[in-house]
């Protein structure tokens, strides 16, 4: 019986070798040949993060936001959180124009 066993094993793996890309060993899939990356041999590495905005247009963006909804609160809020910009000259006169 144990004669038997060995030439088994013998030939699953000669197959498992023999150059098959794939095998169900098992319900296991075995990969035998080299994962491809690309054409090039290298693999590609994803961006881990996307590109910075410009300060200037996000800070442009929320101007638009807060004289969009022209409240006092929005352009206090814009104001305490970019009061050195260019912009907060003009989210103060649109306050004033608010407060008349």
């Amino acid at each position: 019986m144990k004669q038997r066993t060995l030439p088994a094993s013998l030939f699953a793996a000669f197959i498992a070798l023999a150059g098959l890309s794939h095998q169900h060993l098992g319900g296991v899939p075995v990969m035998v040949e080299k994962a491809k990356a690309d054409d090039s041999g290298r693999a590609r590495r994803a961006p881990s993060m996307p590109m910075a905005r410009d300060p200037a247009a996000a800070v442009a963006e929320e101007y638009e936001v807060a004289r969009r909804k022209g409240t006092r609160e929005a352009f206090e809020l814009f104001i305490a959180r970019h009061g050195d910009d260019p912009l907060a000259e003009r989210a103060r006169a649109d306050l004033q124009r608010l407060s008349r």
